[in-house]
């Protein structure tokens, strides 16, 4: 009977050693090994045997992390106050400096990406802000990239996803907007009058060299005249057409 005791003790202190010895990671994980509170190695993945009690075991996960930042408010270099949120995109390229060089790294980068995004913004126009998002995004993502390189960590990808105005500057910027399209226009119109000139100054130097074009001219006009129903037409006689009648009434002589 104690021979039996025994021996089920044993046996429960076997499980329990090797269920304190044995980890089991998955592909996407990393384990940091410390012995006697010492970095030992990096292991994983599939099993791992501790020593317990005196080897311990922290578990790293190598996928992206997507991590949404938080609205900020930012001050623009143009004195625009604005509301922006973004998204980072990142993953632990070394597991033993993530977990050895700073304590907790998900915090920290969330907390440098925050200071990281009111900083680099604040830099710029809100003119800039809106309009090249993809440049300011690169610009994020080095800074940040650089500063946790440290903590074995890869900063991939930042994206900008809103920035708030408040109404009275979405006001300003329509009328701003629609302020150009104004202008715009009034440059095209003034444009095509220019060109329009040049076409009539050039088709009056050639009806010049040749009067009867002009005269073709004129009976083209009154054709479109005349296809209006117009009640009454006033249709001009250029002078050298009527020279030759009022030499023959009045008996004048041949020029």
């Amino acid at each position: 009977m104690v021979a039996g005791i025994g021996f089920g003790v044993v046996v429960l202190l076997l499980a329990v050693f090797f269920a304190a010895a044995l980890r089991i990671l998955r592909e996407y994980e990393r384990g940091v090994v410390f012995q006697l509170g010492r970095f030992w190695k990096v292991k994983g993945p599939g099993l791992v045997i501790l020593i317990p009690g005196i080897q311990q075991l922290v578990r790293v996960d190598l996928r992206v992390v997507v991590m949404d930042i938080a609205s900020q408010d930012v001050i623009t270099r143009d004195n625009v106050s604005v509301k922006v949120s973004a998204v980072l995109y990142f993953r632990v390229v070394d597991p033993a400096r993530a977990i050895i060089q700073v304590e907790h790294f998900l915090v920290a980068t969330s907390q440098l990406a925050q200071t990281t995004l009111r900083a680099v913004l604040g830099k710029h126009d809100l003119d800039d802000l809106l309009s090249e998002r993809e440049r300011l995004n690169l610009d994020v993502q080095k800074i940040l990239d650089a500063q946790t390189d440290t903590w074995g960590i890869k900063v991939t990808n930042v994206e900008i996803k809103h920035v708030d105005l408040n109404d009275t500057m979405v006001r300003a910027i329509a009328r701003q907007a629609e302020a150009e399209r104004e202008r715009r226009a009034k440059v095209i119109h003034a444009e095509g009058e220019l060109q329009a000139s040049h076409k009539l100054a050039e088709a009056a130097e050639v009806l010049a060299r040749q009067p009867q074009a002009l005269q073709l001219r004129y009976l083209e006009t009154l054709t479109v005249i005349a296809a209006d129903k117009n009640s009454t037409i006033v249709f001009p006689l250029p002078l050298d057409m009527l020279g030759p009648l009022v030499r023959r009434f009045t008996g004048a002589p041949e020029p």
